[in-house]
């Protein structure tokens, strides 16, 4: 069997596609043994790409500004797309009927802050005519830190990717009212990269192949299906069953991984205008600076 060293910047239900590579049987039964693993401050996935000891690694397309920002390209590229949508949920912790994002003045809000959600929720709020000052935003830290000040008593709404929301709703805790993905429609997101010499590779060609078929899965299997596959293999055991199938649904409902692999033009434009309108960039970079086909 050949290696193959993939990494994610996150674990969610929101990658599947990518994770069902795994999952699915589908790079086993092409001859791959595989070392998935997640990124932490001490083993960072650009430096695993760049250094080689990573071969593919879950991102997004963002992910390539700071580096072109600081005049230091590098030879890191996007190849594939895993969502074509913001994957994200505004969860509220008091009933409320008819939701509107006007219900988010003067409330408190936990938000994840890590640079991409973060950036995709100031837009989601302008685009919906709410100053980012009208909210009494907070940073509780990572993902994990988040949840548990939630469930501890902070907040009136949480801004979590799936199936945290989703967890949350099944506790009794939330009741998921927003999607940020719904919000702001197509997108390139997250999104599979490797170096350029990866990319050169024949063993590229295979991956990108195998990942279509996983994704095509994705888009036409049942959501309980999916689930069941997932936890079978090991991923997300800690989530009840019902509310990682009901997850999938809902990001197969949202559109998320309807389309075909690759990384669409029209889809970075709108990536450029929410970083230009955060602040986060100081140009529109160039698609050929980030994203490569196969």
């Amino acid at each position: 069997m050949s290696q193959l060293n993939l990494m994610a910047l996150r674990h969610s239900a929101f990658y599947t596609p990518y994770l069902m590579t795994m999952a699915g049987g589908y790079l086993k039964n092409a001859g791959f043994e595989v070392n998935y693993t997640l990124q932490t401050p001490d083993n960072l996935a650009r430096e695993r790409l760049l250094d080689g000891s990573c071969d593919v690694s879950q991102s997004a397309v963002a992910a390539g500004f700071a580096s072109l920002e600081n005049n230091q390209p590098d030879n890191i590229r996007h190849f594939a797309q895993i969502n074509s949508r913001d994957g994200f949920f505004i969860a509220s912790r008091h009933t409320i009927t008819n939701f509107s994002w006007q219900d988010l003045i003067g409330k408190s809000l936990l938000a994840d802050h890590f640079f991409q959600p973060l950036a995709m929720l100031k837009f989601a709020l302008h685009k919906n005519n709410i100053e980012w000052s009208s909210i009494n935003v907070i940073d509780a830290g990572d993902v994990n830190q988040i949840d548990q000040s939630f469930r501890n008593g902070t907040g009136d709404f949480v801004h979590q990717q799936g199936p945290a929301p989703q967890q949350l709703e099944a506790d009794g805790i939330a009741s998921v009212v927003a999607s940020v993905g719904d919000a702001i429609g197509p997108i390139a997101f997250s999104s599979l990269c490797a170096t350029n010499e990866w990319l050169q590779s024949d063993i590229s060609t295979v991956f990108f192949d195998i990942y279509k078929t996983s994704l095509l899965q994705c888009q036409q299997s049942k959501a309980s299906d999916i689930a069941q596959q997932l936890q079978q293999y090991g991923f997300f055991n800690d989530i009840q069953f019902q509310v990682l199938s009901n997850t999938i649904a809902t990001y197969q409902t949202l559109g998320c991984w309807n389309h075909n692999g690759s990384i669409a033009q029209i889809e970075y434009q709108t990536l450029l205008d929410v970083f230009e309108f955060s602040r986060f960039i100081s140009k529109r970079h160039p698609f050929e600076a980030l994203v490569s086909s196969i």
